[in-house]
């Protein structure tokens, strides 16, 4: 079947335009749960009001602002780093396995990439011949639209993924604090030892193991 008009034009002007691509991650400080990375390749003729870095968002708009990440992106690619790569890797290395991984997943090749932070990966896109140009952006998610967008998306993706797990872990209260190590969940650690989502590499883990012994 010949596509329409509509989608050979939107092709058309993806492949003759700069195809910027931003790339954030949530979950490097958490306790428990995998690390979430996205990647998304913004629309310059459809921009997005009120994108800025999750953290300065309300839960409520960045819920509203996932939304229509999803409908008016170029593309985009949601990814993760599992508790045992963590565990295995470092959370670093973890963070950029999940940071490559959401790149890779996008349906069009960026011709650049954007890092929130100051060390970025190397990427790779899986039919070019060579790593992605890209660059670390101290701040990029209070910065770059592109870098902001994907920090919404995977602030919700993780805090939607934690709040699942809260509904087969209840004590430690991952639905209030997201796996991160407040005063509470480490109050539930040394009360119930950790559960499978734990990262067993991090010290307050490894504390309320030994004292479970």
């Amino acid at each position: 079947m010949l596509p329409r008009k509509d989608e050979m034009k939107t092709e058309l002007q993806i492949k003759n335009r700069a195809l910027l691509c931003g790339v954030d991650e949530v979950g490097r400080g958490p306790l428990a749960g995998p690390v979430v990375a996205a990647a998304v390749i913004l629309d310059p003729q459809c921009p997005i009001a009120g994108l800025a870095d999750s953290k300065a968002l309300s839960a409520k708009k960045r819920d509203a602002l996932f939304e229509c990440i999803v409908a008016q992106a170029l593309a985009f690619h949601i990814a993760s780093a599992s508790v045992e790569e963590i565990d295995r890797l470092n959370i670093l290395q973890a963070t950029f396995l999940a940071m490559q991984r959401a790149v890779a997943g996008l349906s069009v090749c960026p011709t650049h990439v954007q890092v929130d932070g100051n060390h970025s990966p190397s990427f790779l896109w899986p039919s070019a011949s060579e790593p992605l140009s890209c660059e670390a952006i101290v701040q990029g998610d209070a910065l770059i639209p592109s870098i902001s967008a994907a920090s919404i998306l995977a602030k919700v993706t993780r805090d939607r993924l934690m709040g699942t797990l809260h509904l087969d872990f209840p004590v430690y209260g991952f639905n209030q604090h997201v796996g991160y190590p407040t005063a509470a969940h480490r109050a539930a650690l040394q009360k119930y030892g950790p559960c499978e989502h734990h990262r067993r590499s991090f010290k307050p883990v490894q504390l309320s193991l030994s004292l479970m012994r």
